[in-house]
């Protein structure tokens, strides 16, 4: 799974650090979400969509492989 969410956090002018504290995980934990190395849960997803103020799909997306 894919994800924009460098690019969203660029647009509110959050850090790891900062979006991490907002949603109640580690840093270490949007770095690897940011790389693709994990896949958050559904409640997590959803945080973040809130927190964007966008729906899931903008934020997260499957490529063919997936």
């Amino acid at each position: 799974m894919k994800n924009n969410i460098k690019v969203e956090r660029a647009i509110h002018n959050l850090t790891q650090a900062d979006l991490a504290l907002k949603i109640g995980v580690s840093r270490q934990t949007i770095n690897a979400m940011e790389k693709d190395k994990y896949v958050p849960s559904t409640v997590l997803a959803l945080k973040i969509a809130r927190l964007f103020k966008k729906p899931v799909e903008d934020i997260f997306f499957l490529e063919e492989e997936d």
